[in-house]
């Protein structure tokens, strides 16, 4: 009798752990793998994260946020994904920094030492550090309106704008080399 109410009694245990890891949100998940709350925006309400550390995070919409006294920015596509083990985030998607009038994709996030107060973003090329406390509470985001390739011409057919655009500005080169010739 006594072996059974062990049993149950650690079967109601490891369903209390395994409920709390379920409903864990994306912050406290951030959290407990040393990295800070404020890398993602507020308002994610959806994720997975499976034991490799894979995980997917889904926003309502793309957005920028702005941090380290607004002077700098990250986008977040609706997407986001990476592979997160202690400390970073590698293999990331869906995340771009913007440095002075370009925007880079966001390959990995990393803090090597959390009494550093510094925390990296690798670009590819080089890597950016940024204060850790930047990023210590979730910032708001600011919706970002999608453009898309496809417009609707006056027949009701849609043409790809971008093309057109671009064939556009060409011809007008075109013109003007041969006003010069």
């Amino acid at each position: 009798m006594l072996h059974c109410s062990f049993v149950i009694f650690t079967f109601f245990l490891c369903s209390i752990c395994l409920l709390t890891d379920a409903n864990s949100s994306v912050y406290e998940v951030l959290k407990s793998h040393g990295l800070p709350m404020g890398l993602l925006p507020k308002g994610v309400r959806n994720f997975t994260l499976d034991n490799s550390g894979k995980f997917v995070v889904h926003l309502d919409q793309p957005c920028n946020s702005k941090f380290e006294k607004k002077e700098n920015e990250l986008h977040y596509e609706r997407n986001v994904s990476g592979t997160l083990s202690y400390g970073q985030i590698d293999l990331i998607s869906g995340i771009s920094a913007k440095d002075l009038f370009l925007w880079f994709q966001v390959k990995k996030i990393y803090v090597s030492s959390l009494s550093s107060g510094v925390i990296y973003f690798d670009v590819g090329v080089v890597s950016k550090q940024f204060s850790l406390s930047s990023f210590d509470n979730p910032k708001e985001c600011t919706a970002v309106q999608v453009t898309t390739d496809l417009e609707d011409d006056d027949d009701g057919n849609y043409s790809k704008s971008l093309s057109r655009k671009i064939q556009y500005k060409l011809d007008q080169g075109k013109n003007i080399v041969s006003a010069v010739l």
